[in-house]
């Protein structure tokens, strides 16, 4: 059964002496897909300011502003209106490991078989990522990996940053949703499978009623490709479905960022981010 989700992000920043320009982008509205409809989108700063929106190389909806006014204080809010589907089936005709090795296909997807800045080559996750799928069909590996992120990683917030890798979180043993696809993406990749991160938003609760409005989270979990892209979101050892909004995707963090910018002014501190997610129908 597919969901209506309603979702307000907030995100604010405070600045030890006032801020006389910045510029800034957004990555906070839900994509239209194939398995995802948003119905309505809209972007708000403050100070306010105009906006116009582009996408980028990697198809991600961006809003762009700046702001010429002094300021001390920046909060951007999106709030929108998403329709989502139930997790697909896996894809019945999913490539033998022989075809995901063809040149053709090793060209139309090499960034998502090459390294990236948080999810680096590393010889010991390399050859853990063979091992499984030398016993694995692609499908089964993709879980599979699933569960050998779940072993080494406890879930923490607080210990790792957007600027942790994968190896740096494998190596503490503890992260949050990013590091675990983080993790994931470099198995994937290592064995041949491509796979891509995607940023967006969970909805909490499985059985979520309509009308209840809940603290959601800013999430993240990956894409294999199996004939077509396929997700599945390692935290949870669940396929991604009608909890799941997807607002980004890319190689890793470094490409799907909720927000960006510059600015000239005083020293910055974060007045923290806010999800608010409330099941329509």
């Amino acid at each position: 059964m597919s969901w209506e989700l309603r979702i307000e992000h907030a995100t604010g920043y405070r600045y030890a002496e006032p801020v006389v320009s910045s510029y800034n982008e957004a990555r906070i509205i839900p994509q239209t897909g194939s398995r995802q409809l948003t119905l309505e989108a809209v972007v708000r700063t403050e100070p306010a300011a105009a906006t116009y929106r582009y996408w980028d190389y990697w198809g991600t909806q961006v809003t762009a502003f700046d702001i010429h006014t002094p300021h001390l204080e920046l909060v951007v809010t999106g709030r929108s209106v998403v329709r989502t589907a139930p997790a697909p089936a896996v894809p019945a005709d999913q490539p033998s490991w022989d075809a995901l090795r063809d040149d053709d296909l090793v060209d139309q997807f090499i960034e998502f078989l090459r390294p990236a800045r948080y999810t680096p080559d590393h010889e010991e996750l390399a050859a853990a990522g063979r091992v499984l799928a030398a016993a694995h069909s692609p499908a089964e590996f993709i879980l599979a990996v699933g569960d050998w992120v779940r072993e080494r990683l406890t879930y923490r917030p607080g210990t790792t940053g957007v600027h942790t890798s994968a190896v740096e979180a494998w190596e503490q043993g503890e992260g949050v949703c990013q590091d675990f696809a983080h993790l994931a993406l470099v198995l994937m990749r290592a064995a041949g499978l491509p796979a891509r991160y995607v940023s967006g938003y969970l909805h909490p609760v499985a059985e979520a009623e309509p009308g209840e409005t809940v603290a959601g989270q800013s999430h993240a979990w990956v894409e294999g490709w199996l004939g077509d892209w396929w997700g599945f979101d390692p935290t949870n050892a669940v396929p991604a479905g009608e909890r799941h909004v997807v607002v980004a995707r890319g190689r890793d963090y470094d490409d799907v960022p909720p927000m960006r910018g510059v600015y000239s002014g005083g020293a910055s501190s974060s007045l923290g981010v806010t999800v608010s997610v409330t099941r329509l129908g």
